[in-house]
């Protein structure tokens, strides 16, 4: 004799829904979204150190159009993630991490505004715009841009 509870239980009705092919991209793009911010700030301190030897809060805060509350907050962030090193009001520091992510931002823009450049766009738009794609182009793409903004 079997008993009911023996036997196996059909499968459960599943809640998900098949996957759209896009969440990969959405994911992606939201993913970019989070890194911006930090991004753009350990891009501008490193241009701010370039040209002036130091990256002090009030410096990025005029920069970014921001409030200095909200350059310690997102300061205390970018510190908390290793990307910079800082006293209380002195001077702001990259890490090598945060270095290094400077650079590959640099690297990404330059890219990107080149191709904008070479095909056609006025600078002044071209530099607007870089500033947006460079957080959500993939390295795919961005090695076409690449490509065909070197070519003669």
């Amino acid at each position: 004799m079997v008993h009911d509870d023996l036997q196996p239980s059909p499968p459960a009705a599943s809640d998900e829904r098949p996957s759209d092919p896009r969440a990969g991209a959405f994911q992606g793009v939201r993913e970019a979204h989070r890194n911006e911010l930090a991004e753009d700030y350990v891009e501008l301190i490193a241009e701010l150190i370039h040209a002036r030897g130091e990256a002090r809060p009030v410096d990025i805060a005029a920069k970014m159009g921001v409030t200095p509350p909200s350059v310690a907050k997102t300061l205390d962030r970018l510190a908390r993630d290793g990307l910079i090193t800082r006293a209380r009001y002195r001077s702001v520091f990259l890490t090598d991490a945060g270095r290094a992510l400077a650079e590959e931002c640099q690297r990404r823009h330059d890219i990107v505004l080149r191709f904008l450049l070479r095909l056609g766009l006025d600078a002044e738009t071209a530099e607007h715009d870089a500033e947006g794609i460079e957080h959500h182009v993939s390295e795919r793409t961005l090695a076409l841009f690449a490509a065909f903004a070197d070519r003669s």
